[in-house]
């Protein structure tokens, strides 16, 4: 196991990095792209624990360039002036802000100030949670700022949307730029195989938070990438299938504290996986 885990670290902090060379949203463009072109990120909430300076370090190190950046590090009310300072420090480092979420609604005022937030951030996705009954508002504000939302689901906790499939079924007749976020590891937990999501949900999956778990049950506990039960072959697999035009962001929610190394892990195993899968 050991032997695995240096060789994974190698691969994220060294080879993989270095030949793989940086990938960013703006990698995915019209037209068929190639599978080693998937760009990896990260989800912000990932670095909770963080301030910004250290995450933007931690995703050097790991060639991560890439990233939905949450409240934490730039919150909703923030000034022109610590917006213009975040996204300076982001893009001194390379790194690309894609995004911004997970972003909880739960009234119109949420809404309203989720939309222009996303504006003065300057990104076109929000990753978001609406309540069901604020969709029809939510489809309002995204055809007025043409901005996307993907929902994101959260597991069998969830009383709103535990599965992808909980929040298709009540967006898949609204405006095409209201979508998903397929959180992989609550998809498996709430019993939906995230490759057969993205099959079933296509052109809605929006972005992907990237992360591994335990078991298939509503136990299961996030684990580095390659050591649960989620089959990633199968999954980069199914996204090459639908010409995935998104992000596939790494969440890692375990060793929040020290989470370097199992991001470093995680990453390589998914970049290995696309490699093998293209070569």
């Amino acid at each position: 196991m050991s032997t695995r885990r240096n060789f994974l670290l190698q691969t994220a902090l060294g080879m993989a990095a270095t030949t793989m060379g940086p990938l960013t949203a703006t990698a995915a463009v019209s037209g068929r792209r190639d599978k080693a072109t998937l760009p990896v990120g990260m989800a912000g909430y990932t670095f909770a624990k963080f301030n910004l300076d250290q995450a933007i370090a931690i995703m050097n190190r790991v060639n991560i360039k890439n990233i939905s950046v949450k409240d934490i590090h730039l919150p909703l009310n923030s000034s022109e002036e610590k917006i213009k300072e975040v996204l300076g420090k982001f893009s001194a480092a390379g790194i690309n802000v894609y995004a911004v979420g997970v972003i909880y609604m739960k009234t119109k005022q949420a809404v309203d100030e989720a939309f222009e937030y996303a504006k003065r951030v300057g990104v076109p996705l929000i990753v978001g949670v609406p309540t069901p009954d604020l969709l029809d508002y939510t489809e309002e504000k995204i055809k007025a700022y043409n901005i996307r939302l993907a929902v994101h689901n959260h597991g069998p906790e969830d009383a709103l949307y535990p599965g992808p499939k909980n929040a298709y079924d009540l967006i898949k007749n609204r405006d095409p730029r209201l979508g998903l976020c397929l959180d992989i590891g609550h998809a498996t937990r709430a019993g939906e195989a995230p490759d057969k999501a993205v099959l079933a949900y296509k052109s809605r999956i929006f972005d992907l938070h990237i992360k591994d778990v335990s078991a298939a049950a509503k136990d299961g506990k996030a684990i580095e990438l390659g050591r649960g039960v989620i089959d990633f072959k199968k999954l980069v697999g199914a996204l090459d299938k639908i010409n995935y035009q998104g992000v596939c962001s790494i969440e890692y929610e375990k060793d929040m504290s020290d989470p370097l190394p199992g991001i470093a892990e995680s990453a390589g195993y998914f970049r290995g996986v696309i490699h093998t899968l293209n070569s």
